[in-house]
C-alpha cells in the first residue's frame, strides 16, 4: 500500500469509527475527527453538559470508547497509579483501577505522574504508569496483566502514551539510561521484543546537567509503506523506522535535536519529524529521503495537524503556525492570547474539518481556521482551570481536560 492510499484509508477509517477517540492522537493517529459538528463555542456556563472533579493534576489526554471515558491519573495521597472510567452519559466515575508505587520516582513539577495516554482496542485499556509498570485492564476495571518494565528516571519525567495495533502494544521507554522501544503482547503483556535507544548527553543549559537535556517524550506512530508496516519514531538526532515485527530498525533520517517531543507527522508523500522546544525540523519522504530540513522551527511540545498539504501547529508561548509541506514554507504566524493565567501551549491541535482546536495552560480552547491564506480565529472558550491535555473530538462532543476536571461539551 502507497502511503497515498494508506492516507485515504485512514480518512475512511476516521469516518466509520469517528465516534471513538482510542488513543492519543484519536482513531488514525494523526489528530485528525472523522466527524461533524462539534462545538464551537462553551463556558463554564455555557454547553457544559457536566464536570466531574479529578483527584489531583495531570497531563494526560483522555480517550473515548462507546459509553466509557477513561483517564489516567496519579493519586499522590495513597501513591496511586491509575487508569479511571467515567460514564460518557453522566459523567459520573464508574471504576477505578491502578497500582500502588511508593518509591522515590523524579518528574518535574509541570509533569505530574500518569502523563502518558492510555490506549484502548475496544476490549482492554492498556495504561504506562512510567517506573510503575504497564498494566492492562477490561472494560470492567478488572487487570488482566501487569508488566514491571525497570526504573524510569527523568528529572523531567515521561509522557509517551503506548500504541495498540493489530496483537501488540508498543511503547517508546523513557527517556533516560534506560531507554528502548519495546512490543508487549497484547493479550498477556509478554515480551515480543525489546530495541535499545540511542543515549547521550546534550548540551549544558542554565541549571540542567547535560544528561537532562537528551532524549525523546515522543509516541509510536504505525504506517503501512508498500505492503507493509513501518513504526516510526522521533528520536534524538534522528527520524528512525522500525519493523513492528521484530524491532529492526529498516532506515533513518538524520537531523533532530537532543530533545525530542512532538510524534512523526504522516503526509502523502511526506512525513514530517520535528525536534522539541525550537530546535530543527525535518521532512523525508517515505523511506527516508531528504525533502528539506530546517535548524530552528517554532514547535515545541504538541505534534501538528495537517490538512491539504499544510502543517498546523502552536509553540510552547503561543503562537501559531502555517507551514506549507512540500516546502517547509510558513504561510502565517499568530499569537494565542487568551484570558487565563498563562497563554503557554504544551498540548497537540486537533483538526475537524476545516476547524483546528487547541488549549493552552491557561484552559482557554481556541478554534482557528484550518488556512494557509491567513489566520482567522473563531472561538476562544475559557474555563480558567490549568491544563496540559489535547483536546478530545468524540460523538459530537468536545471532551476536556484539566489539572481540576473533567469536561463534557456538548451543543452545537
Amino acid at each position: 500500500m502507497k502511503i497515498t492510499s494508506l492516507w485515504l484509508a485512514l480518512a475512511l477509517s476516521a469516518l466509520v469509527s469517528g465516534e471513538n477517540w482510542p488513543g492519543w492522537r484519536g482513531a488514525s493517529a494523526n489528530g485528525i475527527s472523522g466527524e461533524s459538528g462539534a462545538p464551537l463555542s462553551w463556558s463554564k456556563e455555557q454547553n457544559v453538559v457536566w464536570r466531574a472533579e479529578l483527584p489531583g493534576a495531570g497531563n494526560s489526554t483522555p480517550i473515548v470508547w462507546g459509553d466509557r471515558i477513561f483517564v489516567t491519573q496519579a493519586v499522590p495521597a495513597t501513591n496511586r497509579r491509575t487508569v479511571t472510567a467515567f460514564d460518557r452519559a453522566t459523567g459520573k466515575q464508574v471504576w477505578q483501577s491502578g497500582v500502588t508505587y511508593p518509591e522515590p520516582d523524579p518528574s518535574h513539577q509541570t509533569n505530574p505522574h500518569c502523563s502518558a495516554s492510555p490506549a484502548t482496542d475496544g476490549k482492554i485499556v492498556v495504561a504506562w504508569f512510567g517506573a510503575a509498570g504497564v498494566a492492562a485492564y477490561d472494560f470492567n476495571g478488572k487487570e488482566l496483566w501487569k508488566r514491571d518494565l525497570g526504573l524510569q528516571k527523568h528529572v523531567w519525567g515521561y509522557g509517551s502514551s503506548p500504541v495498540i495495533h493489530g496483537e501488540r502494544v508498543f511503547l517508546n521507554f523513557g527517556p533516560g539510561a534506560q531507554s528502548f522501544l519495546i512490543a508487549l503482547d497484547k493479550k498477556t503483556g509478554k515480551t515480543l521484543w525489546k530495541q535499545d535507544l540511542p543515549k547521550g548527553t546534550g548540551k549544558a543549559f542554565a541549571n540542567w546537567n547535560p544528561e537532562d537535556m537528551f532524549g525523546s517524550w515522543a509516541s509510536p506512530v504505525i504506517v503501512s509503506r508498500d505492503g507493509r508496516d513501518e513504526l516510526l519514531l522521533s528520536l534524538p538526532h534522528a527520524l528512525s523506522a522500525f519493523d513492528p515485527s521484530t524491532g529492526a530498525e529498516r532506515w533513518k533520517a538524520e537531523g533532530l535535536g537532543d530533545l525530542v517531543y512532538p510524534s512523526p507527522i504522516v503526509t502523502p508523500g511526506a512525513i514530517v519529524a520535528f525536534s522539541g522546544f525550537g530546535g530543527p525540523v525535518l521532512a523525508v519522504k517515505p523511506g527516508g529521503e531528504r525533502l528539506w530540513h530546517k535548524d530552528k522551527s517554532k514547535a515545541s511540545i504538541g505534534t501538528a495537524v495537517v490538512r491539504d498539504g499544510y502543517l498546523y501547529h502552536i509553540d510552547n508561548g503561543g503562537i501559531a503556525e502555517c507551514q506549507e509541506i512540500a516546502t517547509g514554507k510558513v504561510m502565517w504566524t499568530a499569537r494565542l492570547q487568551g484570558k487565563g493565567e498563562s497563554n503557554a501551549v504544551w498540548s497537540s491541535p486537533v483538526l475537524q474539518g476545516d476547524r483546528v482546536y487547541v488549549m493552552n495552560q491557561g484552559g482557554d480552547t481556541f478554534v482557528f481556521q484550518a488556512s494557509p491564506k491567513q489566520f482567522e480565529l473563531l472561538a476562544s472558550n475559557p474555563l480558567g482551570e490549568r491544563s496540559n491535555a489535547s483536546v478530545v473530538i468524540s460523538q459530537g462532543d468536545v471532551i476536556l481536560r484539566t489539572h481540576a476536571a473533567l469536561y463534557r461539551i456538548g451543543g452545537r
